[in-house]
């Protein structure tokens, strides 16, 4: 296996709606950025790939306008996966595994506010069944919420816990859409959105883009200072239909944290991509977290959800933490389809 690090990470600051720019002139910025901080020149990158859904623009093919903000010139590899851009960067990881290439350079960019999210969030359910019902993301998510409670995996204490910590963290970052210290107890207060789910319990609609840069080997040793080399990543998917899981844990979560070697040693931070505050409980206690990691620095998805780019956020500040010196070793992990159908899971370590 090839050394494989995250050398460069940035994102653009978060916001409910980009009214005044469209995905490219969003995307632009953050990929100059993430390149300069690399020291890798535009022509040294030998892969690109990307991460968004068509849906949101509501036109085939829209990710290629996603090139724009890469250049025409001198030509490039690419890809592009219709999912979070942490599943970009897995494609690109494992193009450099392979040995096709040294560095990479991976994006994700979502501008949801244009369109109704809820409603294409539903076009990812079975076209047969579900679709036809138009149930959006907040009432499936409120569901697993409703069976979490009555099998008393948590409380709504709990989640209130989650959002008051979650936004307690986003106060630092200044990329966050909503932070703020808050009191649980006044969360728990607030009238239902979806029962059992408040406002604080739901990730904001945003709009934003982040980018990557990876390095292998010696490139990465002389472009940083102190890379986040990726020692472990996996993602597994469970059924797309909600009533074949076991929706009160992630299964697939478990699987992939075995997988990328998350209980082989301390974690000093995780960043959790959860949508949803039980959905964040879940995945910490699938990561097999203890008391010593902090959870969601950054804020979390809760602070701010830009489609296709949460999960992407989440490796970038993981990695960030290393490069810094804050931590040693840290976990990221994205989610993706309803319910925590499908999830992803990042280690990575400073040496």
């Amino acid at each position: 296996m090839r050394d494989v690090a995250v050398v460069s990470f940035a994102q653009s600051p978060h916001v409910r709606r980009e009214q005044n720019r469209n995905e490219v002139e969003i995307l632009m910025p953050v990929v100059r950025e993430a390149r300069e901080r690399s020291g890798i020149a535009h022509d040294e990158i030998d892969f690109v790939c990307s991460g968004s859904t068509d849906y949101l623009a509501g036109q085939s093919f829209a990710f290629v306008a996603g090139l724009d903000g890469i250049g025409a010139w001198p030509p490039v590899s690419e890809s592009h996966v219709e999912m979070d851009g942490a599943w970009a960067l897995y494609e690109a990881w494992v193009k450099i595994q392979m040995g096709y290439a040294d560095t990479a350079l991976v994006y994700g960019f979502g501008k949801s506010s244009p369109g109704d999210l809820p409603e294409v969030m539903a076009l990812q359910l079975d076209p047969y069944v579900l679709t036809p019902l138009w149930p959006d993301a907040v009432s499936m998510a409120a569901l697993q919420a409703r069976k979490c409670l009555d099998e008393g995996v948590l409380t709504e204490a709990d989640m209130a816990a989650v959002a008051a910590r979650d936004r307690r963290h986003a106060e630092s970052n200044p990329f966050a859409q909503v932070k703020g210290s808050a009191d649980p107890e006044a969360l728990l207060a607030e009238p239902t959105l979806v029962s059992p789910l408040r406002k604080h319990d739901c990730a904001p609609i945003s709009d934003g883009a982040a980018a990557v840069i990876l390095a292998a080997d010696d490139v990465a040793r002389r472009v940083c200072e102190r890379p986040a080399w990726i020692s472990g990543i996996h993602h597994i998917v469970e059924p797309q239909d909600p009533g074949l899981r076991d929706l009160t844990r992630s299964r697939s979560t478990e699987i992939a944290a075995d997988k990328a070697g998350v209980g082989a040693g301390t974690v000093d931070v995780a960043e959790i991509h959860g949508p949803f505050t039980h959905q964040e409980i879940l995945i910490e206690k699938a990561l097999g977290l203890g008391p010593d990691t902090t959870v969601n620095p950054s804020g979390g998805a809760l602070a701010a959800n830009p489609m296709m780019t949460a999960g992407l956020i989440r490796i970038g500040e993981a990695a960030r933490r290393i490069q810094d010196g804050s931590a040693g070793r840290t976990v990221a992990h994205a989610t993706s389809g309803p319910c925590l159908q499908q999830n992803l899971v990042c280690v990575m370590e400073g040496r």
